[in-house]
């Protein structure tokens, strides 16, 4: 396998730490608000190199859950802490807010068909996310380190990271400290006490602008909540151990959140925390970023709103290079449905049980599926990916067929490896199956009006019904 490395600015052999196994990170959500698609891509990027790795190694993956000490201005943790944004807006407490968006991203995840993480166990919440919130000792403990050894110190305000402690801070970025330029604005709330425009916050004391911030804990160095960089640092630390595998999120965490968390870890506990850094580009629209403070964003709910199948939009990310910028629009992505619904037309014909009819090529399944995973394996080349599928379903070589088992094995293959559902999703339940049989019956006794009548009850469920002489066979005009 080779992916591309932010770290080293090329793309190169990959070999895990421990032979065989994978350790995994990857940035989870803010739960203040609903995600955007364009923080969904991010999710799917996660997804298919987990299912890329899965293929040679035992993968153990940890995201986490932001429910505290996110605040507005990511680059320098200054402004309104978003979770108190979330609260007023809704009128809600801000832990009501952090569950009511917890479960909604749970929500899209398993529509989008994303593999929820594997190595931790949350039982107070019942899943495997880790919540900054049930992390706190441990972000104490590392606050406590970084101070003892020289990295860190104490203001009125908080308690801040020294970024000139340490000469490899920002070479994630590539860019010298000096040659970083605050951004000054108006509103920045500004600590006369910190050092350096770039020091941030690991701890925030509940005084001045956050005095009464609802959401603190007690600290040998008095009340506060943690800085969001501290949590991604001290989570890996408890759950996976560093250095890790492979850390991956946005390109925007290049710049400041991925630099803030390897000098963490890297001056607490003297050594790296990731060894391959992997970042997905952004979802434009109208060629700009897709953002919430931009109010040009689509939620995963506006498009089923809109008659889209979550999995048409996993299609369409599929279908661009996760580290190639892409444009959305909703002409793009009914294109991309019309290619799912292609698909499942050909993995229709295997629910059908008429195997006889589906010709493939090339011949050998195992190796059109070695294509596929080779494809894959050359830095998540999804769309090479997706050519040799549709080579496979599209491109039919007369008198080639496949028996039982080997249809179940190409489509879970695949499922595995792309999480399109072809196994699953296009099967069809026993009610329609019965009304296609009720309209076969209509249809032997020439009652042609009751055929019409049955075959648009079966149209309103998605659902066609073509005429052979082999007998009915079905086919998607929709997902639903």
């Amino acid at each position: 396998m080779r992916f591309h490395n932010t770290l080293t600015r090329t793309t190169e052999e990959f070999k895990p730490l421990v032979p065989g196994e994978v350790s995994l990170y990857t940035c989870g959500p803010t739960v203040y608000d609903f995600a955007h698609i364009g923080n969904i891509r991010a999710f799917l990027f996660d997804d298919t190199l987990r299912r890329t790795l899965a293929t040679e190694y035992e993968v153990k993956h940890v995201m986490n859950i932001t429910d505290v000490g996110h605040l507005v201005n990511d680059d320098d943790d200054t402004g309104e802490d978003k979770f108190e944004k979330g609260a007023k807006r809704e009128n809600l407490s801000v832990w009501d807010v952090a569950a009511r968006y917890t479960d909604s991203f749970k929500a899209d995840m398993a529509a989008m068909n994303v593999l929820p993480p594997n190595a931790y166990k949350d039982d107070e919440a019942g899943d495997t996310y880790a919540r900054a919130t049930h992390f706190i000792d441990t972000q104490v403990e590392m606050v406590k380190l970084l101070l003892e050894r020289g990295h860190a110190y104490l203001t009125e305000q908080a308690i801040y990271f020294d970024v000139t402690s340490l000469s490899s801070y920002g070479e994630l970025s590539g860019q010298e400290l000096g040659d970083k330029v605050a951004a000054v604005r108006d509103e920045v709330i500004s600590d006369p006490d910190k050092r350096h425009p770039f020091d941030f916050a690991v701890w925030f004391f509940t005084v001045g602008h956050y005095a009464d911030h609802v959401m603190h804990w007690p600290s040998p160095w008095g009340e506060g909540f943690p800085g969001w960089h501290l949590e991604c640092s001290a989570i890996i630390h408890a759950t996976l151990g560093d250095p890790i595998d492979v850390h991956t999120g946005g390109v925007d965490h290049i710049g400041t959140h991925h630099p803030n968390e390897m000098a963490q870890t890297e001056a607490a506990f003297g050594h790296p925390l990731a060894r391959v850094w992997m970042h997905n580009e952004f979802i434009l629209v109208n060629g700009t970023k897709m953002s919430k403070s931009k109010g040009n964003y689509y939620t995963l709910a506006d498009l089923v709103n809109k008659g889209f199948h979550p999995l048409s939009y996993r299609l369409l990310c599929l279908q661009a290079h996760y580290r190639s910028e892409l444009n959305f629009s909703l002409e793009s992505l009914e294109s991309a449905q019309k290619t799912l619904l292609n698909l499942y037309a050909w993995a229709d014909l295997r629910h059908q049980g008429n195997l006889s009819e589906i010709q493939l090529a090339p011949a050998n399944i195992t190796e059109f599926i070695e294509r596929v995973k080779t494809a894959l394996a050359d830095d998540l080349a999804t769309p090479a990916a997706l050519a040799e599928v549709f080579k496979y379903t599209l491109e039919l070589a007369p008198g080639m067929r496949y028996d039982d088992e080997d249809a179940d094995n190409v489509l879970t293959e695949l499922d595995n490896l792309l999480g399109l559902q072809l196994n699953g999703r296009p099967d069809i339940d026993d009610g329609a199956k019965a009304i296609i049989a009720e309209r076969q019956t209509a249809r032997d006794a020439r009652d042609y009006a009751r055929s019409d009548v049955l075959r648009a009850k079966l149209q309103r469920q998605g659902l066609d019904v073509d005429d052979t002489p082999n007998g009915p066979r079905w086919r998607r005009t929709k997902l639903i």
